[in-house]
């Protein structure tokens, strides 16, 4: 027991700012049903990602909400559906010690004050520091979900400095989810890396759930427009999402056919791995793309497109390319972890090796050739949302994991 003697006098939770919360063990004026904390690492995830779980989760539980950033929109939509926010202090792409000690510190107060019975995290911080937190508390479950896992797992042979972020989030995750009876993931090879680097016990279950889902009336079925083909990317800009590759695509493809149209949707990104606005810049004044900036609503975009492309590195299941099959449009992802999954190649996309920006080319030069292909595709891909990537019914394998509602059979959860 002395490594948990250790952590402990090593991250006690005094001196937290206070956190008390409606709702708390301390409200009497609330009946009490099962309490839930979701923990984020980004507050417009919340409606962007889980605005459909966390309605279906209010209608049955106490439901608080926390991510780091003060976002008002978001804030305002968490309240129509009856879901309370607060913010906690996280550092979601940084890597202070002292900063992450505050996280946990303040995760610790918010559950002994809220009292939640079931903590869901997602994303790698909150399900570190989530876990770590829950366990200290004494909260009963944590039922974390791993959504990727991310950039320092993304490259096997990589530098040193990337190599010691891995070991040190190892050993975190390790810590975090020691206790933990159960972990969800999006793909077979996020799963086999838990089991493979060990983040669970061996006795855990890894669970597999179709991404996070796609509301199929939110992304209605779309026509594809009529004229040269254009291609659309969404994505933050990171070189780990294949931006890289796309832009040299892109060049390739216009240098063949001009009347084509490349397009990029997403913001600039805190992390390692991000493109700058100055590289944008130039490929804009290149010709190349047409950066369209950031949005918090995708729909627009994906219905002027013909093509979505998205070549990343590693997913989970990428949200995006769900979005765009139901929207109708044809897909073209890379074979890397969490990408390939959705797709069904040549009938609704194509799927070309990661980091090969000519395989790119040319699969993105068949939509020139064959003006009538990315309708078929659109197709094919809206009726591949529907029968697997339903939200509604990735919800419904939430819910019940979290005792919400009866136990899905087994068979309802294959990809």
């Amino acid at each position: 027991m002395q490594r948990a003697v250790t952590y402990r006098q090593a991250f006690g939770p005094d001196a937290v700012e206070d956190l008390t919360v409606t709702g708390s063990r301390t409200d009497t004026g609330l009946a009490r049903k099962p309490r839930i904390v979701v923990l984020a690492s980004l507050t417009s995830s919340l409606v962007g990602f889980r605005y459909d779980l966390l309605k279906a989760m209010a209608a049955s539980a106490d439901v608080l909400a926390c991510a780091p950033n003060p976002d008002p929109v978001t804030e305002a939509k968490l309240a129509e559906i009856g879901v309370a926010f607060k913010i906690v202090p996280m550092d979601r792409t940084g890597q202070n010690p002292l900063r992450d000690v505050r996280t946990f510190r303040a995760l610790v107060r918010l559950f002994r004050d809220f009292g939640p019975d079931i903590v869901f995290p997602y994303t790698m911080k909150p399900i570190i520091y989530g876990g770590l937190a829950a366990r200290w508390a004494g909260v009963d479950r944590v039922l974390p979900m791993c959504t990727g896992l991310g950039y320092v797992f993304v490259d096997e042979h990589c530098g040193l400095r990337k190599r010691l972020l891995r070991k040190g989030s190892v050993q975190l995750y390790r810590h975090a989810l020691k206790q933990v009876d159960e972990v969800v993931v999006y793909n077979d090879a996020d799963a086999a890396e838990f089991r493979r680097h060990r983040l669970v016990a061996p006795d855990s279950t890894v669970s597999i759930v179709p991404g996070s889902g796609v509301n199929l009336d939110r992304f209605a079925h779309q026509p594809v427009p009529k004229g040269p083909p254009v291609f659309l990317m969404v994505a933050r800009l990171l070189r780990d999402k294949g931006i890289c590759e796309y832009i040299q695509a892109a060049r390739q493809l216009k240098a063949r056919h001009p009347e084509v149209r490349c397009q990029l949707v997403g913001p600039v990104d805190a992390n390692p791995s991000s493109i700058t606005a100055q590289e944008v810049e130039a490929w804009e004044a290149e010709g190349v793309i047409e950066y369209l900036g950031e949005t918090p609503d995708v729909r627009p975009h994906l219905t002027v497109c013909s093509v979505f492309v998205l070549p990343s590195y590693r997913e989970g299941v990428s949200r995006t390319v769900l979005e765009a099959m139901s929207t109708g449009r044809a897909v073209i992802t890379s074979d890397a972890p969490g990408c390939a999954e959705p797709v069904d190649e040549g009938v609704t996309g194509y799927i070309v090796p990661v980091r090969n920006a000519d395989r790119l080319a040319d699969a993105m030069a068949r939509f020139v050739q064959d003006p009538d292909l990315a309708v078929r595709m659109g197709a094919a891909g809206r009726a591949r949302a529907a029968a697997r990537f339903d939200v509604a019914r990735v919800n419904t394998i939430l819910m019940a994991k979290l005792g919400l509602t009866p136990t899905v059979r087994h068979a309802e959860m294959d990809l």
